[in-house]
C-alpha cells in the first residue's frame, strides 16, 4: 500500500532524507521512529504529495505520488504535525466541511457522527474549535483524517498534546484500524511504538538505520545470554567465582546495594542451562541469591545503542 524507493530530499546543500526505501503492506501499522530532525516529517510530506522528492519515488496503493498527486491524495488520510483547523467553526460543522471536500458517498451526517464517536468528540460536537483544549483539537485533527474512510492513514505525532487517558484512547483507536486501514505514524516516543505498531522503521539523520517488528525490538532489549544477578557476597570474589562457570564469558560488577547486596551483569553463551549453573555456583559458596533473571535494557537505551552502532558504521 505504501512504497518508498531511494527516497531523497535535499534543501540546498543539506540532505534531509538520504535514499530511504521501505514497503508497508495493506492493513499494517508501522511506526516511523527517530529523534527530532531525523527526517520523519519530511518523509511524510513527500508521501502525501506536499513535497516533491529530490530523487527516488513513492507510491500509495500503486499510484505514483509525484506523477498523479491528486489520485494519491484521495487514498490518504493525513494528520500533519500542525493541522489547520478553523477556530470559528464548531466541531460538527468543520467535520461536515471536510467530508464534503472529500466528496463522501451517502449522508455526510453519518460520516461526521462516526468520526466524532471514534475520536471521543461527541460531547464537543457543538463547541467552537478555538475554545477546545489542545488535546481535543488533536482529536479533531485525527477525526478529519479518518472521516472519509481512507485506505491509508499517515499520522505525524498523533498523541502530542494529549493527556494520559486520551493517549490510551487514541492508541486504541489506531490499533482498531489494523486490517482495514494501512497506518504509518511517526513518533519519537519508544513505548508508543511497542504498544501501537506492528513494525518499526528507525531513522537517524535522514537515513533508515534499522527495521524490525515491535516484538523484535523488544526482544533486543533483552540481552541475549546476559543475566542480572543480585546476591549477598563480596563483590570481587563473587565476580571471579561466577566467571569460572562454564559458558560464562564475562562478569561486570554493576553496582552495590544496601546490606552487602551486589549486582552483577553476567554474559554467557546463551545456553539454556547457564542460569542454573550460575545459581549452583552461588549456592555452593553459601551466598544468598537475591535475583537471577535475563538482563533487560530500556527501549530508550536500545534506541541509543542502535544509533551509536549506525554512527560507528559511518566512520
Amino acid at each position: 500500500m505504501i512504497q518508498a524507493e531511494d527516497l531523497t530530499k535535499d534543501y540546498g546543500l543539506n540532505r534531509a532524507v538520504d535514499r530511504v526505501s521501505f514497503r508497508i503492506e495493506k492493513g499494517d501499522i508501522v511506526g516511523l521512529l527517530g529523534p527530532n530532525g531525523s527526517g520523519k516529517t519530511t518523509i511524510m510530506r513527500m508521501l502525501t504529495g506536499f513535497f516533491a522528492p529530490t530523487a527516488g519515488r513513492c507510491s500509495i496503493a500503486g499510484v505514483d505520488v509525484t506523477r498523479d498527486s491528486l489520485s494519491a491524495r484521495r487514498l490518504l488520510g493525513y494528520l500533519p504535525e500542525r493541522v489547520a483547523l478553523y477556530p470559528d467553526m464548531t466541531v460538527r460543522r468543520y467535520l461536515a466541511f471536510v467530508a464534503k471536500v472529500h466528496e463522501v458517498p451517502g449522508r455526510v451526517d453519518s460520516y461526521v457522527d462516526e468520526a466524532m464517536h471514534q475520536c471521543g468528540l461527541v460531547p464537543m460536537a457543538d463547541r467552537h474549535i478555538g475554545k477546545l483544549s489542545r488535546g481535543y483539537r488533536q482529536r479533531v485533527g485525527i477525526a478529519q483524517a479518518i472521516i472519509h474512510h481512507p485506505p491509508v492513514l499517515i499520522l505525524d505525532e498523533p498523541t502530542v498534546g494529549l493527556d494520559p487517558r486520551q493517549v490510551v484512547e487514541i492508541r486504541a483507536l489506531i490499533r482498531s484500524l489494523a486490517g482495514r486501514t494501512t497506518v504509518l505514524m511517526s513518533t519519537h516516543i519508544l513505548p508508543e511504538v511497542s504498544i501501537t505498531c506492528r513494525r518499526v522503521l528507525i531513522l537517524d539523520r535522514g537515513r533508515l538505520i534499522a527495521e524490525d517488528t515491535a516484538e523484535g525490538l523488544e526482544a533486543k532489549a533483552v540481552g541475549r545470554g546476559q543475566l542480572t544477578v543480585r546476591l549477598t557476597a563480596p563483590a570481587r570474589e563473587a565476580a571471579e567465582a561466577i566467571e569460572r562457570v562454564p559458558g560464562v564469558s564475562a562478569v561486570e560488577i554493576d553496582g552495590a546495594e544496601v546490606g552487602g547486596v551486589v549486582r552483577l551483569l553476567v554474559t554467557t553463551d546463551g545456553a539454556a542451562d547457564r542460569p542454573e549453573a550460575v545459581a549452583r555456583a552461588v549456592a555452593e559458596r553459601g551466598w544468598a541469591l537475591r535475583e537471577l533473571a535475563p538482563h533487560t535494557i530500556s527501549l530508550e537505551d536500545l534506541f541509543v545503542k542502535i544509533l551509536e552502532q549506525a554512527e560507528a558504521e559511518q566512520r
